[in-house]
């Protein structure tokens, strides 16, 4: 099935903060399916370790995008953002979390209801 939200999450060396992003998109309640895209660009400081972790826990929602080289912010984000399968893609950084567990329902809810609206944050 494919997701209807994806969840885009951009790091580089940031393994102290990912846990915490992470958590907070595997938190989400929904009435619909999404998936978490991991962009991460070459980090050398355990990042990629523990996202893998993660992905080996939940591998039906995770999908990771390693990267051997370093590309840049912006490069690793248009990577990221082209794996996306979902109608919405949700943006969230290695060292940022949501602190709400309806987050992606009540954005796509707003969404569905007012095709006109492009964006909400």
């Amino acid at each position: 099935m494919e997701p209807k939200v994806s969840v885009c999450l951009r790091t580089y060396n940031q393994v102290d903060f990912v846990s915490d992003a992470i958590e907070s998109v595997l938190n989400q309640t929904t009435s619909f399916g999404f998936e978490l895209v991991v962009g991460d660009d070459g980090s050398s400081d355990g990042t990629l370790d523990r996202i893998a972790r993660y992905r080996r826990q939940y591998p039906a929602i995770i999908r990771l995008l390693p990267s051997e080289t370093r590309l840049g912010g912006r490069r690793n984000l248009v990577r990221s953002i082209a794996a996306c399968r979902g109608d919405y893609i949700a943006m969230l950084d290695g060292d940022d979390f949501w602190t709400s567990d309806q987050k992606l329902q009540l954005q796509s809810d707003l969404l569905d209801a007012f095709p006109e609206i492009s964006a909400c944050g």
